[in-house]
């Protein structure tokens, strides 16, 4: 096992890291913006650097940065999170370098998933269905005549894009110029590639994906699913473990297909692969690999009985998974809501600012991830999400339940956030009964006219 490890990440995930390496015996080294002094992750670490100015392009988006903390404070391993430098395959390979461990995948890997266009090609090579589609796209013209031959409407897909970003719906010919080009400014505005690929849009699906976890010494394993199907413009608002869509013969095929696409990739550590689920839960098409730890992890966390981030640490130290993972098996319903500094009344407006009075939930079932506490600072330069709010009940039901009172229980004053909006959510009958799809929050805002 390392001796120290530096978490290369901010908020909520550096602090689950931390945590996670002092259960395990392992220091922590914490690197910070200036924007970040006050953060918990900062004040809990064993040992913390300022590596920057505020934004993230100044400070946690810096490499040499990063890998000069760890050389500095003989970091053995780094953990990157989600987000920054936690998908950079050039990153990973800088690590491997200097000879410093980077708890995750090998870049190779990395890169041949992280590219969304040769990922669908291993997802076919490996018998893994896809969407009808098409392969990087040269200009916006030579897209145009490859969607009239698919059929709108298609989705343009930057082939580097992720969070939302670089993807855009076209139902319209007249519009498909002006998408193409959005998204391709937007992806290169944000990670450096502009190349776009064009699928075919699958109306009202479920957004449904598979946590795996593999080691070195030939386990690979998948951990049920998530349904993530409750966002607002492709940005994840509540997530639930498993899916009230997926039937005990559908969860078995996407297992089988999500264990044989990593065995043949040769994976390792923590990933996701995300599909769509037509809304009659009988097909499903591979969409990308996440190749880190997600946002919405908790809920796996609380069905399966495991902790991935523990075990991310552990494989990447050569350890095998842990026995209770091994033989894990899923028990009753988890539900995950992130919590917000958005106006959910303004369009969801970020609202920064000094928290005034912060009153977590608790009580049987509640979990709350978060760095936030009275007095502190949410700063304009990052993610909105403040916290992750994780419910747990025996059966769905008692899970929904759960929430509704967690979220009235938590108190936030100073900054908006989204919870009242989430309220709604968890009120509604369609969310009650399940019967919702990605499409769901925006037919819902344009009907009360938001």
């Amino acid at each position: 096992m390392f001796k120290r490890v530096l978490v290369a990440n901010r908020g909520e995930i550096a602090l689950r890291i931390i945590r996670a390496c002092r259960e395990l015996g392992v220091e922590s080294i914490a690197v910070y913006s200036e924007a970040d002094v006050d953060s918990m992750h900062v004040q809990l670490a064993d040992e913390a650097v300022c590596i920057g100015k505020a934004a993230g392009k100044d400070s946690y988006l810096k490499p040499d940065r990063i890998i000069a903390a760890a050389e500095i404070t003989d970091a053995e391993a780094i953990h990157p999170g989600y987000g920054f430098l936690s998908e950079n395959a050039d990153f990973a390979e800088i690590c491997k370098s200097c000879n410093i461990q980077f708890i995750g995948p090998s870049p190779e890997v990395i890169t041949k998933m992280g590219d969304k266009a040769t990922a669908r090609a291993t997802a076919v090579a490996n018998g893994v269905p896809i969407t009808p589609g098409t392969d990087l796209m040269p200009d916006a013209e030579t897209a145009f005549k490859a969607a009239k031959e698919i059929g709108l409407p298609v989705m343009i897909k930057a082939t580097a894009g992720g969070g939302g970003r670089g993807m855009r719906p076209c139902f319209e010919e007249s519009e498909f110029k002006s998408l193409f080009e959005a998204a391709s400014n937007e992806a290169m505005a944000c990670f450096g590639n502009g190349d776009c690929y064009l699928e075919k849009l699958v109306l009202n699906p479920h957004h449904v994906e598979f946590q795996i976890i593999a080691d070195r010494h030939g386990n690979f394993l998948q951990l049920g699913e998530r349904d993530c199907s409750m966002q607002r413009r492709n940005q994840k608002i509540i997530e639930e473990c498993p899916s009230p869509l997926v039937t005990p013969e559908l969860r078995e095929r996407m297992a089988k297909a999500s264990v044989e696409l990593i065995k043949a990739i040769g994976y390792e550590n923590a990933g996701t692969i995300e599909y769509l689920v037509d809304d009659k839960a009988e097909n499903f098409y591979f969409m990308e690999m996440n190749t880190r730890i997600q946002v919405e992890h908790p809920v796996t966390e609380e069905v399966m009985g495991c902790e991935l981030i523990k075990e991310q640490i552990r494989i990447a130290a050569g350890e095998p998974l842990s026995s209770h993972v091994l033989n894990s098996q899923p028990r009753g319903h988890s539900i995950e809501c992130r919590i917000n500094a958005e106006d959910p009344y303004n369009n969801f407006a970020p609202s920064p600012g000094k928290i005034d009075l912060w009153y977590a939930p608790g009580g049987k079932g509640v979990r709350v991830d978060t760095h936030v506490y009275s007095g502190y600072s949410v700063p304009p330069y990052y993610d909105s999400m403040i916290a992750k709010l994780i419910v747990t009940g025996a059966t769905r039901e008692i899970a929904i339940s759960r929430m509704k009172r967690a979220l009235g229980e938590f108190m936030i004053r100073g900054i908006k956030t989204t919870i009242p909006f989430q309220q709604e959510i968890l009120n509604h009958p369609d969310f009650e009964s399940g019967d919702y799809d990605i499409g769901w929050v925006g037919r819902f805002l344009e009907e009360k006219g938001l």
